[in-house]
């Protein structure tokens, strides 16, 4: 279940910061022991940095997978929890973590997304994925109203001439599906070649030939408007004196850079931007909340997937003891269990 926006309070088991393959697949342990989780991840897709920095990538170490591309893995990991139906906050970033007088934590994101929890796991790799942001004078004046790096809200760009400047897979992918509801849609790149699926870029082009979309090998080098509002964009292409372009929406995609954002100010030990663990439980220094994947640190720590999906079976056996203080943990295996096999949804033979 994909849930981006809520104006009530949210009541889960389990809160997990990061939609990575750690976060996915602390999903999986959690909910064998019927433990419920909600992911939250400032990026629009699960996945994490498999997702968005080599998502064609091959990886060779993960078990029993000889090679797989970490598309092909975050789809395996997708396909593994479906049974426990976990519930995902994208686009949001979590911005707050307070404890509750009932002993729960309360998760805020940066879209007024609320969540309660006893249990809350940092999953969140080296920290959040920011975008880069355009590199023009006074662009500050028009971020968050007419200058955008990430869109939330499709129906807001409707009826309007929208520039978008990138050439991977989110500027494509944007291109494409905001044309239908745009008055008019402009992709500007700097060349024409593009870092985007082959598919994404045969379907843009056809676009291009057909006016349904411009396309402009060019640099944008500046912005006008007033009050928040772009009106236009100032181009340049190679030979050629620069124009000025309408526009009332200027998207920029050009990729992402890793910040340890709000999460530091969660009352979360922290040395050196890593989080300190118990390796027995991967608990940090406060009751409830874990950190499992990149973001931690112990002695001999290897910053591996397989290292991460160990330290999430470890850390679901003492979150089960804060979501369930009443239920006796009792070990059991997939193989054999006819419990575990209810919970998968896999017929008992």
């Amino acid at each position: 279940m994909t849930d981006t926006e809520h104006n009530a309070l949210i009541q889960t088991d389990v809160i997990i910061v990061g939609a990575g393959p750690i976060g996915l697949f602390a999903v999986f342990e959690l909910g064998l022991y019927d433990m419920k989780c909600h992911l939250i991840d400032i990026l629009d897709r699960v996945g994490g940095q498999c997702a968005e920095l080599y998502p064609e990538k091959p990886i060779y170490d993960i078990p029993a997978v000889p090679v797989c591309t970490g598309t092909e893995l975050v789809d395996k990991l997708m396909e593994q929890i479906k049974p426990f139906n976990p519930a995902f906050h994208l686009s949001q970033m979590a911005e707050k973590m307070v404890k509750t007088e009932d002993g729960k934590w309360r998760v805020t994101t940066d879209r007024g997304t609320v969540i309660e929890a006893p249990v809350v796991v940092l999953a969140a790799g080296g920290g959040s994925f920011v975008p880069k942001k355009m590199p023009l004078k006074g662009i500050e004046a028009f971020e968050g109203t007419s200058v955008h790096y990430a869109v939330r809200k499709m129906d807001a760009l409707r009826d309007k001439h929208i520039v978008i400047s990138g050439g991977g897979d989110s500027a494509l992918d944007w291109a494409i599906n905001l044309q239908p509801i745009a008055k008019h849609v402009t992709l500007v790149h700097r060349r024409d070649e593009f870092r985007a699926a082959p598919d994404s870029v045969g379907k843009m082009r056809g676009l291009v030939s057909e006016g349904a979309m411009d396309l402009k090998i060019a640099n944008i080098t500046g912005v006008t408007g007033e009050g928040g509002q772009i009106s236009s964009v100032t181009m340049k292409e190679d030979g050629a004196e620069p124009y000025a372009l309408p526009c009332d929406a200027l998207l920029a995609f050009y990729g992402l850079t890793m910040k340890l954002g709000p999460v530091a100010d969660f009352g979360v030990h922290f040395e050196n931007e890593l989080v300190p663990v118990d390796t027995s439980t991967f608990e940090t220094n406060l009751e409830g909340v874990f950190a499992i994947g990149d973001i931690n640190v112990y002695p001999g720590k290897m910053k591996l997937i397989l290292s991460g999906f160990h330290e999430a079976a470890l850390m679901a056996k003492k979150a089960f003891t804060y979501v369930h203080p009443d239920r006796r943990y009792r070990f059991q295996y997939t193989t054999s269990s006819s419990n575990l096999h209810k919970q998968l949804g896999k017929d008992d033979k």
